[in-house]
């Protein structure tokens, strides 16, 4: 009221490492929601479902139905969120190498099984795809099981003898 910032929820429990995988249980499942490009990120703040703050610090990627933290009477798991897809059929591996050639210059994450690839959705992509004649349909899921895309820096150097450009 007078000019005070409002307090910050301090993080109660900072979570370092997979316990396991999520599977039938009687205890209380408190789940904690994590969108598909925030699953290898090494540190993260996160709300659970019954809104208490933890902060997660583990070395290797989170999964669907990862518990975090068991004790007695609940289990603190992943939730990977459903988003937005582009999911693409293909009919022939000549069509699957020209998708995933023009996928892949865009520096798109892919999920890729025998006849069907999915990268994450925008329209500008969606609509390309439709243009170059491949069966697009957007889907709302998790996206999980893909191929992370790096982007890579392109550098051409010259040597002139007398200086370099980069």
């Amino acid at each position: 009221k007078n000019g005070a910032l409002p307090l910050k929820r301090m993080v109660v429990m900072i979570i370092e490492k997979i316990l396991g995988k999520l599977t039938v249980t009687e205890k209380k499942v408190d789940t904690v929601i994590v969108d598909w490009y925030e699953r290898d990120k090494k540190l993260l703040r996160k709300t659970t479902s019954s809104g208490e703050d933890i902060g997660i610090k583990v070395e290797q990627p989170l999964n669907d139905g990862d518990i975090l933290f068991e004790d007695d009477s609940r289990i603190i798991a992943v939730e990977i969120a459903p988003c937005d897809l582009i999911s693409v059929k293909v009919s022939s591996m000549t069509e699957m190498g020209r998708l995933c050639f023009e996928l892949g210059n865009r520096h798109l994450s892919l999920s890729i099984s025998e006849d069907t690839v999915k990268c994450q959705y925008d329209v500008p992509t969606f609509e390309y795809l439709k243009k170059l004649g491949f069966k697009v349909e957007k889907t709302h899921e998790k996206f999980a099981g893909y191929i992370e895309c790096r982007a890579h820096a392109h550098t051409h150097s010259h040597d002139h003898g007398h200086h370099s450009h980069e």
